[in-house]
C-alpha cells in the first residue's frame, strides 16, 4: 500500500514537474485562476438548480432572459483593467441563471431516476479534466486548427435544428446529441490551448476564459443528462 502511494506521488510530482518545464509561471498562475472561477461558475450553477428544483427560488422565464443579457453583457463590456470584479459577478450571475434554467430539467429526471444526474455529472467531470490534460500536456497550438473546422459543424447543427422544429425527426435529434458531445469535447481541447495562447499574446481576460470552458462543460453536461435520460426510458420501454 505505502508502495503505490509512493509511486502515485512521484507519478503527481513528474506530471506537475513537467507542466512546470512547459508553461511559465504566468501562465500557470492564468490558468490556476481560470480554474478557480470556473469551478465558482459551476457551484452558482448548482445553487441556482437547487433553490429552483426546492421551490426556494424560480425566476421562470426571467432566468433565460437574465442569461442572454448577461453573456451579452459580458461580450461588450470588455475587460479593461479595472472591471474584473464587475464582470465575475455577471459571471457568476449567469451561472446563477443557467442552473435556474437547467434546474427544470434536472427536476424531471428526479422523477426518473436520480442516479442519472450523478452519471451525467460524473462523466463530465472525468472528460473535462482528461481532454484538459490532454490539452495541455500535448504540443504547444497543436490543436488550434480545430477551431475553424469546429465554427463549421456548430452552424451545421443549428441549421438541422431550424430543419427539425419543421420535420421533428427523431433521428436527427438523437444525431445531434451524440454529436454535440463530441463537439463540445473538442471544444474543451481547443480552448484549454487557445487560453494558453492568448495568455502568452497578453490577454489575461480570466472571466471570458472561464465564460469560454464553462460553456463546452455546461453544454456537454446537458446533452448527457438528455441521452442517458433517453437511453433509460428505452430500456424501461
Amino acid at each position: 500500500m505505502a508502495d503505490t502511494a509512493n509511486l502515485i506521488h512521484e507519478r503527481f510530482q513528474t506530471f506537475m514537474n513537467g507542466l512546470g518545464d512547459r508553461y511559465e509561471p504566468y501562465v500557470r498562475e492564468h490558468l490556476s485562476k481560470v480554474y478557480m472561477v470556473l469551478g465558482s461558475t459551476a457551484a452558482a450553477t448548482a445553487m441556482g438548480a437547487l433553490l429552483q428544483m426546492r421551490d426556494f427560488l424560480d425566476l421562470g422565464v426571467l432566468a433565460a432572459v437574465a442569461t442572454l443579457i448577461l453573456v451579452l453583457g459580458l461580450h461588450f463590456y470588455k475587460d479593461d483593467g479595472k472591471n474584473y470584479y464587475t464582470r465575475l459577478s455577471m459571471l457568476y450571475a449567469f451561472g446563477f441563471c443557467s442552473g435556474q434554467t437547467l434546474g427544470p430539467l434536472l427536476g424531471y429526471i428526479c422523477s426518473i431516476n436520480p442516479a442519472i444526474i450523478l452519471s451525467a455529472l460524473t462523466g463530465t467531470f472525468v472528460t473535462f479534466i482528461s481532454l484538459s490534460l490532454a490539452a495541455l500536456l500535448a504540443e504547444q497550438g497543436k490543436y488550434l486548427y480545430l477551431g475553424g473546422m469546429l465554427v463549421s459543424v456548430i452552424n451545421t447543427m443549428a441549421l438541422l435544428s431550424l430543419f427539425n422544429m419543421v420535420f421533428k425527426s427523431y433521428f436527427v435529434q438523437v444525431t445531434q446529441l451524440y454529436v454535440g458531445v463530441f463537439v463540445m469535447a473538442a471544444f474543451i481541447v481547443y480552448d484549454t490551448q487557445n487560453i494558453v495562447e492568448k495568455c502568452r499574446n497578453g490577454n489575461r481576460d480570466v472571466v471570458q476564459h472561464a465564460l469560454d470552458l464553462f460553456f463546452d462543460v455546461l453544454s456537454m453536461f446537458r446533452r448527457l443528462l438528455i441521452i442517458l435520460t433517453q437511453k433509460l426510458k428505452t430500456f424501461m420501454v
